[in-house]
């Protein structure tokens, strides 16, 4: 899993090189000190990083967390709420606080922030998962720096709007992008093959797959501040490489871990992408869009599926769950339940009902129509 040093400083440089836009993600535990109130050095000292590498003519956003911390801090609250609209408040207040710190810090390097608020709706529609992407880069095109959060004053799991973490809403801001390699800073040195604080662990310097063994190696310490862990910064990094964009996970807290990791020096630990990654609107589909019900297949379409990346026929669907048009985004199951992709569906789900179990060329006999000779096309696919 590890390399040489010479082949792993060769590797880091050519994924830097290759790199056009550079997303960061920065915790809670990073931007706040114990005191639960935002950390201004820490944040200087971020945004004095990220302004180097736009200076190279890069794309560079950052995806920060920070505003229910900073809104303990300046509030003057010991401990984090459990009442979701006292958190909602507590997040508003303190928004202002951390964009007005990134504005001061970037501003004394001649860049302005630019205040990003997502809620996962907001790119689960293509359209609006394109409109976001062209905001994104108007912003660059300002030579400003977008400061993206989730909303949390409005994003909450009643409504089903969350991205979950911060993490994942990275992994999700890098795949808008092309050619994007995403940092998560976090407050360990980067994924260890033990527990970070026994000395005998070693830390991994680049992870070619991201695998069962991979996600075993995550210990998490969750606190009160944050929602994510390395097992979150995994399934992040997993999401983000798929779609072909490496990911580093390094220590947040090095003033100088943004200038190292452009050097290509050994620090954090680096994901590689798959060779085969997805793009275009298999992307979208496999990581942002809504899922409107799924579709139950016996064991030979599922092989069909994932052995031979066959399309999806009605001839292999013995069930289907829940009530959705034509158009929508499904899962498709394994004779055990199991997720094994996301496709657009061809057929609203009762006419599904109808032809399920039945031949492609029994599908006009039995509706008086056939639009389309599958259920889902495999150009429409994405395997999970």
């Amino acid at each position: 899993m590890n390399s040489s040093p010479k082949s792993s400083h060769q590797t880091r440089k050519k994924t830097i090189k290759k790199a056009k836009c550079v997303v960061v993600k920065v915790g809670t535990r990073v931007l706040t000190g114990d005191d639960g109130k935002l950390d201004r050095r820490r944040i200087d000292v971020l945004a004095r990083g990220l302004c180097r590498i736009a200076d190279t003519g890069r794309q560079v956003l950052l995806v920060s967390s920070g505003a229910v911390g900073a809104g303990l801090g300046k509030l003057g609250l010991e401990h984090r709420p459990s009442g979701l609209a006292q958190l909602q408040a507590i997040a508003a207040i303190g928004q202002a606080d951390l964009i007005q710190a990134y504005e001061l810090s970037l501003a004394a390097h001649g860049r302005h922030a630019a205040q990003v608020l997502l809620t996962a709706a907001d790119l689960r529609r293509r359209s609006g998962y394109l409109h976001v992407r062209n905001a994104l880069t108007q912003i660059h095109g300002f030579g400003s720096i977008p400061i993206i959060n989730e909303n949390d004053t409005v994003a909450v799991a009643e409504l089903k709007t969350t991205f979950g973490d911060n993490d994942r809403l990275a992994s999700q801001v890098a795949g808008l992008l092309v050619d994007a390699v995403l940092i998560i800073l976090s407050d360990i040195e980067g994924l260890y093959d033990g527990p970070p604080d026994i000395p005998t662990s070693k830390r991994i310097d680049i992870v070619e797959m991201i695998d069962d063994e991979v996600f075993g190696f995550a210990h998490d310490k969750l606190s009160s501040s944050s929602k994510g862990g390395m097992a979150s910064k995994l399934r992040a990094a997993k999401l983000a490489t798929h779609h072909g964009h490496p990911t580093f996970i390094a220590p947040g807290r090095d003033d100088d871990v943004l200038d190292k990791i452009m050097a290509g020096e050994s620090i954090g630990t680096l994901f590689l992408p798959p060779k085969q990654t997805i793009r275009g609107r298999r992307r979208w589909i496999g990581a942002a869009a809504p899922i409107a019900g799924s579709l139950q297949l016996d064991a030979g379409a599922t092989k069909a599926l994932i052995k031979h990346g066959k399309s999806l026929l009605a001839v292999g669907v013995t069930a289907v769950n829940g009530t959705f048009p034509a158009g929508s985004i499904i899962a498709l199951l394994d004779p055990d339940k199991n997720e094994v992709a996301r496709g657009l569906c061809n057929y609203r789900s009762a006419h599904i009902i109808k032809i399920m179990g039945q031949p492609s060329d029994q599908i006009h006999d039995i509706l008086g129509y056939c639009s389309y000779e599958n259920v889902v096309h495999r150009n429409n696919m994405v395997l999970t």
